[in-house]
């Protein structure tokens, strides 16, 4: 899954407590199955514009909205793979654009424009740099989580994430610098995804259901923003 560089999927998030996450784990392992990546550790560089117009557009809810990431699996080195990410948002279909870079090369690019010598699909690069062009994003936070994946035992396009220790920094803002940062949830809280072509099985909704596990809107990126001092006062000024 790590290579896909398309997706257009349905994506709902759960906030769970952990006895919760503890009783529903029990049921999924009868209809999915845990990626071999196991536990791991997701490191990310959010980049906006310089006053976070895009965090803030996106904290208004809006029925379009997009952000652009950087992304690591585990703590990299400069020769690592990473993975710049555009996502964008339309009337709750995530669509979400990929390439994959050493991570040398793909801080280059965006922060320096630089473009890369490593082969990416051209089409996803122009989508890239037409939003880089636009927004003339720079680093601006560093979000990091420790993640278990699922996907379904008769449908592998149907995947299930647990993030755990949801933590962020706005210091030392490269992929390199360790994956320490101040912590977003309290009580062990977990952030369940479910991400899905379409509707959910049947299966999945009964258990949910059973549960009593209900959809919540949650953006790490916009939640940890919120936080900050004034967090909540600012609003979009539009490009």
């Amino acid at each position: 899954m790590r290579g896909n560089e398309i997706f257009r999927r349905v994506e709902k998030k759960y906030l769970l407590e952990e006895s919760c996450y503890e009783a529903l784990r029990k049921r999924l392992d009868q209809e999915m199955v845990e990626d071999t990546y196991g536990l791991s550790t997701i490191c990310n560089i959010y980049y906006d514009t310089e006053d976070f117009l895009l965090v803030r557009r996106s904290n208004e809810k809006p029925v379009y909205k997009e952000k652009l990431r950087l992304r690591s699996y585990g703590v990299p080195g400069e020769a690592s793979s990473s993975f710049i990410e555009l996502k964008k948002k339309w009337n709750g279909v995530v669509y979400k654009r990929r390439i994959e870079l050493p991570l040398s090369e793909a801080r280059n690019y965006l922060e320096h424009g630089i473009y890369p010598v490593s082969p990416v699909n051209p089409q996803i690069l122009r989508e890239i740099d037409y939003f880089c062009k636009l927004y003339r994003p720079v680093p601006k936070m560093y979000i990091a989580y420790d993640r278990i994946a699922m996907y379904g035992r008769e449908d592998a396009d149907l995947r299930v994430t647990f993030d755990f220790r949801i933590r962020s920094r706005e210091e030392e803002l490269d992929l390199t610098g360790g994956d320490a940062g101040k912590l977003l949830l309290e009580n062990n809280k977990v952030l369940m995804e479910v991400k899905a072509q379409g509707a959910y099985p049947i299966w999945l909704a009964d258990m949910l259901c059973g549960l009593e596990i209900y959809p919540t809107s949650f953006s790490k990126y916009g939640k940890i923003y919120m936080k900050r001092p004034n967090g909540r006062q600012e609003r979009p000024k539009e490009v």
